[in-house]
């Protein structure tokens, strides 16, 4: 019995209800359901990524414009600011296979417009820009459904490994798209390239058509959510109460606010810098960071030692910011690519546990819209993070910038950390367990809170 919270086989220091008894490890691959969707998602997540590096070479080539290159970044992530709570109601709403399915198809016709437009020669910039805001989009829409299926796929038990994993088969992808992207590139030309890329889409489609899981099978039980003129105020009156809620998606919005896709934006410079811009020293900086997601999701897996709560994911954001302002102050390469890879490490771990107690402490009415929430500011305030890193490396250089930014989101970490950990305790359920997702009260005077954020001990 949990002498922090009561129920039997839940283990101190956990959320109620995500595990009863030792954590298995790569738990989430014993599902074969699961073990496809990851694999689906891994290599839908590669054609992601090899789009970029096709289309983006020829936009380059093509225009020449760096007001176009900016544009790339914040198409992508706008979406994400904008639409992912509405995108989390339709997940709350529908199906989230078709949700998903729809989100790929988006992706594929994307994918098809680019290469007729490659193949005709009548690629203009308006074009391009609606398909680089319609890839956004399709990102968007992906997002808080795959969260809803992953959930449904494994249950509250295993949901730690499965967003574990999903991060870190999602890293494999962001690393290998690259790789293909250029061989593809090379060895078809961007026309056949583009259209070979419809492929990487396909099984994770075709296996929404033959899992079971909708992504509410586990949640029958649960009311649905009301339809409302604004979901994006239905989520924020879901999570305002919830001090624990709230603080992990600050978490995750400082990261990407203060540094997101600053570093790797930065890299060339960066690579300058530490090793006279050879481009081999750049190609190695620029995959640290994914290598570093591969490699902290598997020893995550590998350890088991990792519990989804709040103390754990002030320190591994706090460690992402620490080895981002390390990496921005040193001028040793070796010290460069160690900071990238514990900054990658870090990354992946402060997103995966922050994703899982938000997932677990969500109402499972309002699970989608939440998560929505959390997508537009992990996702959506990356957009940010080119702003912040550009208006403060004019004046500061990039060097000074980086520092400042990871140093801003050290000491926000700590404010979202404490915020995320006073003040609110939960109210026991009927059957007498405290779960997340229930209602939350204030503290009383002189009652125990404890200092990770999970029920009092009694």
């Amino acid at each position: 019995m949990c002498t922090d919270c009561g129920p039997a086989g839940h283990e101190a220091g956990e959320p109620p209800g995500s595990k009863t008894g030792a954590p298995r490890r790569f738990a989430a691959l014993v599902d074969k359901d699961c073990r496809a969707y990851l694999l689906g998602a891994a290599v839908a997540m590669m054609g992601d990524n090899i789009e970029h590096v096709i289309t983006y070479w020829v936009l380059w080539q093509t225009f020449h414009s760096p007001v176009l290159v900016g544009f790339q970044v914040i198409s992508h992530w706008v979406p994400f600011l904008l639409l992912s709570v509405p995108f989390g109601s339709l997940a709350d709403r529908y199906d989230c296979r078709r949700v998903i399915q729809a989100a790929q198809a988006l992706f594929m016709a994307v994918s098809v417009g680019w290469g007729v437009l490659f193949l005709t020669g009548t690629l203009n910039v308006w074009e391009a820009c609606v398909l680089l805001v319609l890839h956004g989009c399709a990102g968007a829409l992906w997002g808080p459904a795959e969260q809803l299926l992953l959930h449904d796929l494994v249950g509250r038990n295993e949901l730690p490994s499965a967003v574990r994993l999903n991060a870190t088969f999602r890293s494999l992808g962001v690393l290998l798209g690259p790789v293909v992207g250029a061989a593809l590139l090379l060895g078809l030309g961007a026309t056949g390239g583009i259209f070979a890329n419809i492929g990487f889409y396909l099984p994770l489609t075709l296996f929404c058509f033959r899992t079971r899981s909708t992504g509410h099978n586990r949640d029958q039980g649960a009311p649905r959510a009301p339809r409302q003129r604004s979901d994006s105020l239905r989520a924020l009156g879901a999570v305002r109460s919830d001090h624990i809620l709230v603080g992990m998606i600050i978490l995750a919005g400082l990261g990407s606010l203060f540094v997101g896709s600053s570093v790797q934006s930065s890299m060339p410079a960066f690579a300058q810098d530490l090793a006279g811009g050879s481009t081999g020293a750049y190609t190695v900086l620029l995959t640290a960071n994914g290598a570093g997601g591969v490699i902290g999701g598997v020893l995550l897996e590998l350890s088991g030692r990792v519990r989804p709560n709040v103390s754990a994911a002030v320190c591994a954001t706090a460690l992402y910011g620490g080895s981002t302002l390390l990496f921005a102050v040193t001028h040793s390469y070796t010290v460069a690519l160690l900071t990238l890879l514990v900054g990658g490490i870090a990354g992946l771990a402060s997103m995966s546990i922050t994703q899982t107690v938000v997932q677990l402490q969500a109402p499972a009415q309002d699970r989608g819209r939440i998560m929505g929430l959390y997508g537009m500011s992990f996702g959506g305030l990356r957009a940010g993070s080119g702003v912040t890193i550009g208006f403060l490396g004019a004046t500061l250089g990039l060097h000074g910038a980086l520092a400042l930014n990871a140093t801003a989101l050290c000491l926000g970490t700590a404010v979202g950390g404490w915020y995320a950990s006073v003040g609110r305790i939960p109210r026991p359920d009927p059957d007498g367990d405290e779960r997340p997702g229930t209602a939350w009260r204030d503290a009383s005077p002189g009652e125990e809170v404890r200092s990770d954020g999970l029920p009092p001990t009694r």
